[in-house]
């Protein structure tokens, strides 16, 4: 008796549903291979999965967030998969694409070597600031930042990204309290908070108008924004506070920092010629094939080259990867020809969401501007974690495959496949 490993690098957001859709639609629909059987292995760093789209409140308030909200363990979420799934706590270090094998460190720090059938590249991305990925110390970091809010009198976030926008609400309400009515900004602010923005305006993806009610809900709040400003550096003093260099040469001195400027993907395992010029992973587009790397290798997930980047993006991008996947393995199998593909089409309609504060929040779904209330019903209540946090880790939200139509042929493109 032989195994054959699907082997899902990385534990978040891509990686567990890609995990859990493999699990329940595509090796159910594999053809027999008398002797062998096939399972999911998952190597993560963490044993836990990271509510990262929390990150913004919890780092303020454990009482608004506690750990059990924003940490859920991997490995019981796949107890209905026992026998095919396997967890591995560690690190890729290497892939070896003619040999199949992926390197991994271990936790403990001991080496190993997983052959796979087939590889799915869910890596994701790192922030800059230690607030928002996961990380053995990341309730102990959480603990040290609300100390320090306890005493700061000014707080600059830099980037205009929703982890920005949301950061700079959430810290200023904290510390300022919620305005009353009628209010334009805190009449006794106890701590300015300064959000600083390269772009000339926050929240790209989202319209101008939608901007500027966040601007004005931030400013309620006792939140600064500075626009068209480039951060260069930020320098610890001696003091415990920090220097923040900025683009035109001038300063600013903070009590804290939090850096919420972009993020890095995860791919400094892989080999250059798998990456694109932004060091993502080069993917077919439509496919999701990562062509480069073989046979029956795949990426999901913002660390993937066809991505805008967004949780909400994977609904659509797993059930084309995981569809292919079953397609390819079908043909390695059986020998015959690879059937036709399912083709990924990227959603560029206007869709963000931003909580600011407890109360209040902007955003657009699917290309229609949302009302603050409902910023707040969907995502402000919990960051989503009544509605979204249990059921994507138990991976619920791929219970059904799903219906597509073969686009026409595409099946001709995977006759080299093999």
């Amino acid at each position: 008796m032989s195994t054959e490993t699907i082997l899902v690098l990385g534990g978040s957001f891509a990686g567990i549903g890609a995990a859990h859709y493999t699990l329940r639609h595509t090796i159910p629909q594999l053809p027999k291979k008398q002797g062998t059987t096939y399972i999911v292995t998952l190597v993560n760093p963490s044993k836990d999965f990271y509510w990262r789209i929390a990150g913004p409140r919890a780092a303020v308030s454990k009482d608004l967030i506690p750990r059990a909200k924003y940490l859920y363990p991997i490995e019981p979420a796949f107890a209905y998969a026992k026998g095919k799934f396997n967890f591995v706590q560690g690190s890729a270090t290497h892939i070896d694409t003619a040999g199949q094998t992926v390197s991994v460190t271990t936790a403990s720090g001991q080496q190993q070597s997983i052959p796979y059938v087939a590889l799915i590249i869910a890596t994701g991305v790192t922030t800059p600031s230690s607030l928002f990925t996961n990380s053995a110390d990341l309730e102990s970091t959480y603990d040290e930042f609300q100390k320090s809010l306890l005493t700061a009198k000014h707080v600059v976030v830099g980037g205009g990204g929703p982890v920005g926008v949301e950061t700079a609400g959430e810290i200023a309400e904290a510390l300022n309290g919620k305005p009353s009515f009628l209010s334009s900004k805190p009449k006794n602010p106890r701590c300015r908070v300064t959000l600083i923005c390269a772009d000339k305006k926050m929240l790209p993806i989202l319209r101008e108008a939608i901007s500027l009610t966040a601007e004005k809900y931030l400013s309620r709040l006792g939140v600064e924004v500075m626009y068209n400003t480039k951060i260069v550096s930020a320098q610890p003093t001696g003091d415990g506070n920090t220097v923040v260099q900025l683009g035109d040469g001038k300063t600013i001195e903070a009590d804290l920092y939090v850096d919420a400027t972009g993020v890095r993907p995860n791919s400094s395992f892989l080999p250059k010629e798998l990456l694109d010029t932004r060091n993502r992973v080069a993917s077919n587009p439509h496919t999701l094939r990562v062509d480069a790397a073989g046979p029956r290798v795949y990426v999901v997930g913002d660390v993937g080259s066809y991505t805008r980047g967004g949780v909400m993006d994977l609904a659509d991008a797993i059930p084309v990867a995981m569809t292919n996947l079953k397609t390819d393995l079908t043909a390695y199998i059986t020998g015959k020809a690879p059937g036709p593909d399912r083709h990924y089409t990227a959603n560029m309609k206007e869709q963000q969401i931003a909580p600011i504060g407890t109360g209040k929040g902007v955003g657009a779904m699917m290309g229609w501007k949302l009302p603050s209330f409902m910023v707040w019903f969907i995502k402000g209540r919990d960051y989503m974690i009544g509605m979204l946090a249990v059921p994507t880790v138990n991976g619920d939200g791929f219970k059904k495959e799903g219906k597509w139509k073969p686009q026409q042929a595409v099946g001709q493109q995977g006759l080299s496949r093999g």
